[in-house]
């Protein structure tokens, strides 16, 4: 049974200046799965989120999401914030990049500016208090407590987003991308810095949120614990080029992504393998 593409992305190349970090690339990622974005640090993987999430545009080549309904959206032609609002792609990125000094449900209720403005007749609606907008202003309220609850950060709603330990600061920036009800969910890094308790908590929430709306999740992450955990199918970059594709145990065994990991050349592969095997058998 053939998979529906959610995400199609076909030679995608990305030059600065004299460096060409995306080289013809190219992937597609399934409606429903979790697709993990693995490789090398600079391998280029941030650029790739980047240019489908509009931050840069591409030099080269052609970025289609395609929604359930069957509208089809090029990313690479859209503004940054279409794409967010049209094309249903929304992201989390490497550092926090949370309003710290608002509370915890208001970072939640800022990713629904765009409902709430069009409810408030972009003010006067809002300001005299209509119908229209009081029933916005609770339903976002409702759905931004939704994702507290999932996120299992619904009794440090009242407290600023800055006082929460560094996880809780992650699973907030999921919630608030899911406020913004996204059918592709972009996350860069997401398990970067947790402790082995604070990577179960994300992955329970990546697979609840996967589970029960049926949003893809496409991240980048260098934790293979997690990858490997929740991935259903894994692509490998190495300065810029795809040089694997497939589920995460072809992706494991392969002997051109053990090379990148292990920084050797093709042609020693198979020694370092032998060598790995031979350690393990002797700890038997």
């Amino acid at each position: 049974m053939t998979k529906d593409v959610i995400l199609k992305v076909e030679h995608l190349s990305m030059r600065f200046g004299g460096l060409m970090a995306i080289n013809d690339f190219s992937f597609e990622a399934y409606r429903g799965d979790i697709t993990a974005l693995i490789g090398p640090n600079g391998a280029g993987k941030t650029t790739v989120f980047n240019c489908i999430t509009g931050f840069y545009k591409p030099t080269m080549g052609m970025i289609t999401m395609r929604q359930k309904a069957g509208k089809e959206y090029l990313l690479e032609r859209l503004p940054d914030f279409e794409i967010t609002k049209q094309a249903k792609v929304a992201r989390t990125f490497q550092n926090i990049r949370l309003f710290s000094g608002l509370t915890v449900l208001e970072n939640l209720l800022v990713a629904q500016h765009n409902t709430l403005m069009r409810a408030s007749g972009y003010t006067i609606l809002g300001l005299f208090g209509f119908p229209a907008y009081k029933k916005a202003s609770k339903e976002s309220i409702e759905l931004a407590k939704h994702w507290l609850e999932r996120a299992s950060l619904i009794d440090r709603a009242d407290d600023p987003a800055g006082d929460l330990p560094y996880g809780a600061q992650r699973r907030l920036e999921i919630a608030r991308a899911m406020c913004t009800g996204p059918e592709l969910l972009c996350l860069d890094e997401p398990a970067a810095g947790l402790n082995p308790r604070e990577s179960l908590a994300l992955n329970d929430l990546l697979q609840g949120v996967r589970k029960d709306t049926g949003t893809s999740i496409l991240l980048i992450e260098h934790d293979m614990s997690v990858v490997m955990e929740i991935s259903d199918h894994v692509v490998v970059l190495e300065y810029g080029q795809k040089i694997s594709d497939g589920n995460p145990e072809f992706v494991k065994n392969d002997p051109k992504v053990i090379a990148a990991y292990l920084g050797v050349e093709d042609d020693e592969v198979e020694e370092v393998i032998a060598e790995v095997e031979g350690e393990a058998g002797g700890l038997k």
